[in-house]
């Protein structure tokens, strides 16, 4: 009986060890990576998107390597690697989304107009399956200008006597449509420019007596709204061009109406050198569910005494360009104010929303580009437009992609200086000056993954809440090399798969903590920064997020009201607090190369005034490049296509890397 019994035993064991071999394996089939689709997002002018979707990695240990080199050149380039996605939740009022399983990142400054080859090689230590090696050829896009062969008309104000060079039309719509009037026939005169037809507007004001029907005069506007409807459109190669003479100023007021010019039916209008003022919206170029243009393009016009600059929240508006225009709103220009925090309190009621923002687009391949922009709620934005089109299986060609925020100088702003709020992958916000905004200047509030990149940008004077808000369960957050002169604070909903390299955060004293991260994800990272801990504090440092054992926790929450929602958020991760940044490294593994820092690495910067919120600080009497041999030189990570041009033995910290010419903000000559 006993050789049975042995034999059952043994049996038993060699099934119990398959049993394990086969769990084993199905275990090692799940971390293994399979490559899917590979897309290239529309170019911008100087930059370029990449997706790649794929299956497996449970243990989200695979990457993807990239390479470019301009077409024909025989050397490669290194370039940052693709971002890992991996399922994040996105949840806050209608919001429910979740993110693919997939890689994805950008090529940074390239040149317009250019052929690039780049590669991307997918691994996996668990081993990969699929076409792990893509290259592409990409062209990144021109800058818009008007095309050379066109018919050319003239427009002139009413007022004009001089002689006029033909064909010469009195106001606009003359010039654009067949004809046009003060009377029921406005409508009446079918479009008279084709694409590659440039209109030039002669020196001179034109504004009609909107509210006079019949008479109000030969400006060229329908009566009682005064909005310029444009509707025929031009290509990209071939735009409808409303351009300045040279001759002098060219004013279009708006006389106090709502909306001056209503694009939202022209692709491809071309607006150059004009002043533009007096109205609540200048430019509507698209309305969600509704329509919406493509390729429009605003260069070097003067917006002002506007509640809102540009505006489309549409799903297929694609390929704008606003670039070295100056955008000028409604609000105090001698006074910072807030609306919301225990900030401005003191200070009575927020005020009234007289202008809203300058710039506000949704769709992919937009650029933002050297613009003034002053006295608004916010600066620059992608527009809150809920979950993207077709979710849980978004179109591809409405998704908000491959969007350019660049070297745009943004002051005294009631809210944030830039908005990445509704933006989906490959957010590129870099190299803007953001000087006295009333609440937090850095918004992600929510980002369908991302990555949205914050790179060389400069924070200063932000009294209520610190220089970021990273809210709304945002996912896909990349800060490198920022100067930011306020203090890293957490706010309600916690982001997830957030990453912090090479900044310098200075805190505000009056504030506890200087670098707060609250995160779903713990591969969410920060290292070679620079800090000032606040004087006193009872803490500096956290870091607040799921147990360490745990790769990620997303609580299972629906739509709703918010607060309770990041009550529930929270239980679900450990909030850990440090005085110092030494026990906040070795607690959390965090931070271990970074340093701490003092105003004194700069050349001449100073800390704002924690008495007077209101005070306006001018750019000018700032110098924020480092000082040499200061703690913040060479004190950084090789990042490539970020840094590649650092002098030392290492990068600097921060948005300046010495030896290096400073960016240029705001319009170019």
């Amino acid at each position: 009986m006993r050789a049975p019994t042995k034999e059952r035993h043994v049996a038993r064991t060699v099934l119990r060890l398959l049993f394990l071999l086969f769990i084993a394996c199905l275990a090692h089939g799940a971390d293994r990576v399979t490559a899917k689709e590979f897309y290239a997002e529309p170019p911008t002018l100087i930059s370029l998107g990449f997706e790649w979707y794929i299956d497996g990695d449970e243990n989200h240990n695979s990457s993807v390597a990239v390479s470019y080199r301009k077409k024909g050149e025989p050397a490669w380039k290194q370039g940052l690697p693709l971002l890992r996605l991996d399922r994040e939740r996105i949840h806050e009022n209608a919001l429910q989304y979740t993110t693919p399983n997939m890689f994805a990142g950008s090529i940074f400054d390239l040149e317009p107009a250019t052929e690039y080859e780049c590669r991307f090689v997918l691994s996996d230590p668990d081993g990969a399956d699929g076409k792990t090696e893509s290259i592409v050829t990409v062209r990144t896009r021109a800058e818009p200008v008007p095309a050379a062969g066109g018919r050319i008309f003239h427009v002139y104000p009413p007022e004009y006597k001089g002689q006029k060079q033909e064909p010469s039309f009195t106001g606009l719509l003359a010039a654009y449509n067949t004809g046009a009037s003060h009377s029921d026939n406005f409508n009446t005169y079918p479009p008279r420019v084709q694409p590659g037809d440039t209109i030039l507007v002669h020196a001179g004001l034109y504004k009609d007596d909107r509210f006079r029907y019949g008479g109000g005069g030969p400006g060229g506007t329908a009566p009682s709204d005064g909005t310029y409807y444009l509707t025929q459109s031009g290509t990209a190669e071939k735009p409808i061009v409303i351009k300045a003479a040279g001759d002098g100023e060219v004013i279009f007021d708006g006389d106090g109406n709502f909306n001056l010019f209503n694009v939202m039916a022209a692709n491809y209008n071309y607006f150059e050198g004009l002043t533009i003022r007096n109205t609540d919206l200048a430019f509507l170029s698209g309305l969600k569910n509704i329509a919406g243009a493509r390729g429009i393009t605003i260069k070097h016009c003067r917006i002002e005494n506007v509640g809102r600059g540009l505006y489309t929240d549409w799903s297929g508006s694609r390929d704008f360009y606003i670039a070295d225009n100056t955008f000028v709103g409604r609000f105090n220009p001698n006074a910072l104010m807030g609306f919301t925090g225990r900030t401005w309190q003191p200070y009575g009621e927020a005020p009234k929303l007289a202008s809203e923002y300058a710039v506000k687009v949704y769709g992919p391949g937009h650029v933002v580009a050297y613009n003034y922009i002053a006295n608004f709620h916010d600066g620059v934005d992608v527009a809150t437009y809920g979950n993207p089109d077709g979710t849980p299986n978004p179109i591809r060609e409405r998704m908000p992609v491959s969007i350019d925020f660049y070297n745009n100088d943004i002051t005294n702003v009631e809210d944030n200086c830039i908005e990445s709020d509704g933006g989906a992958h490959n957010i590129r916000v870099f190299r803007n000056r953001c000087f006295n905004h009333g609440h937090r200047a850095l918004s992600v509030q929510p980002m369908f993954g991302g990555p949205v990149y914050f790179i060389r940008n400069i924070v200063y004077h932000a009294p209520e809440g610190g220089a970021v808000k990273f809210t709304a369960s945002s996912a896909g957050i990349v800060v490198y090399h920022n100067t930011l002169l306020a203090p890293v604070k957490p706010m309600l909903l916690a982001p997830s798969n957030v990453h912090y390299r090479n900044n310098l955060v200075l805190g505000r004293s009056e504030t506890l903590e200087t670098f707060a991260v609250e995160t779903n994800t713990n591969y969410s990272s920060s290292d070679y920064n620079g800090f000032r801990p606040n004087e006193g504090a009872e803490f500096s440092f956290e870091w607040s997020s799921p147990a360490f054992s745990k790769r990620a926790e997303f609580p299972e929450v629906q739509a709703g009201n918010v607060q309770e929602q990041a009550r529930l958020e929270a239980q679900t991760r450990e909030t850990r607090r440090f005085k110092t940044l030494k026990e906040f490294s070795e607690a959390t593994g965090h931070d271990r190369h970074s340093v701490l820092v003092d105003y004194d690495v700069f050349q001449k910067v100073s800390p704002p005034d924690p008495n007077d919120p209101r005070k306006l600080y001018r750019p000018a009497d700032f110098d924020f490049r480092l000082r040499p041999g200061s703690v913040a030189v060479d004190s950084g990570v090789r990042l490539p296509n970020v840094n590649d041009d650092f002098t030392g033995r290492a990068p600097d910290l921060g948005a300046y890397e010495a030896g290096r010419p400073e960016p240029h903000y705001g319009p170019r000559p």
